[in-house]
């Protein structure tokens, strides 16, 4: 395959940063594999991701600064395009029903979210606002919040539900006034993801839950396909975590695990199939994953081992001693 070696790419006026460990603050790293934005005007820059030596997070490294962060979401970016809100075709809600296990009954119940509290939800990286809706349906009383204020629009005007622009933390936002918050594929953006959980911990009501669904970077696809790997979307993802990083960074944040769950992607293994062709040549089993029977049974097998390309984590803000 082609070699994808380099630094910070030479935008203009485009802050690039060093950075130490989002989770243990280490400054002793080692890289893991360079990859190219795949989504980016030719000719496509590369990112480097490395992995701590004193706690194993992986993260993107140079990185662009928060402030110039925004300019690598495309226009047409697809979480922030609005979408059928009808829940057979709301992309977030079918990955809550297909993550369902005996594990997680305490905290589902028939493919739906259990009511928590007073059923107040955060949804962090709303985006367009499907899954807002839906339990907007089921009797949750529910609010967004997502940087990009296009995508946060979109949801006041076109679906009708509260939603604010900006991240955490937020001033309008009061402690104990959420019953569940979730990050739907958001927590790998943030510039300082043990910064955002601790600040959802303390939005949370005693014994309040987060859910968190992040890309696994421990995954099998990864393995294969390190540098054409779907799950990456480098520069945008900034923290590529494993089922053992993030349940340190929710514990350090003052969570208490709950449960976790594989989420298997079909589409993600095909799209890393895809791309890996473009770079090089691969072998032909490999390249019969392009196509949708062999994909979904191979990706259903990884989900059985335990090596999907996403996970879904839920941690516990303690009760009131």
């Amino acid at each position: 395959m082609a070699e994808c070696v380099c630094s910070a790419p030479a935008y203009p006026k485009i802050a690039w940063e060093s950075t130490d460990c989002p989770l243990c603050g280490g400054n002793r790293r080692t890289i893991i594999t360079t990859a190219q934005d795949f989504d980016a005007p030719p000719p496509q820059p590369c990112y480097t991701v490395v992995r701590c030596l004193d706690c194993d997070l992986c993260y993107t490294n140079p990185r662009p600064s928060e402030a110039d962060i925004g300019r690598f979401y495309y226009d047409g970016y697809v979480p922030h395009q609005l979408q059928s809100v009808r829940p057979k075709r709301n992309g977030k809600f079918r990955q809550c029903r297909r993550s369902i296990t005996s594990k997680m009954r305490p905290d589902w119940e028939h493919g739906e979210i259990k009511p928590i509290g007073q059923n107040r939800l955060l949804d962090f990286g709303c985006g367009s606002g499907g899954f807002l809706h839906v339990m907007y349906q089921r009797g949750w009383q529910v609010l967004g919040i997502d940087f990009s204020s296009k995508a946060v629009q979109q949801v006041q005007e076109e679906l009708g539900l509260p939603a604010l622009a900006g991240t955490l933390p937020h001033p309008d936002l009061a402690p104990s006034s959420f019953d569940l918050i979730t990050l739907w594929h958001a927590l790998e953006h943030v510039h300082q993801p043990l910064d955002v959980l601790c600040e959802i911990h303390r939005l949370l009501a005693p014994g309040g839950k987060v859910l968190v669904a992040v890309p696994n970077i421990d995954s099998a696809p990864f393995h294969w396909f390190p540098q054409a790997w779907f799950g990456l979307d480098l520069p945008r993802h900034l923290t590529h975590f494993t089922p053992v990083t993030l349940k340190e960074m929710l514990y350090r944040a003052g969570f208490q695990f709950e449960a976790i769950q594989m989420a298997r992607h079909s589409y993600w293994l095909r799209q890393s199939v895809q791309r890996a062709c473009r770079r090089g040549k691969i072998s032909l089993p490999l390249k019969l994953l392009q196509y949708n029977l062999p994909s979904s049974f191979v990706s259903r097998c990884y989900l059985l081992a335990g090596r999907s390309d996403s996970f879904i984590m839920i941690a516990k803000k303690p009760d009131e001693m």
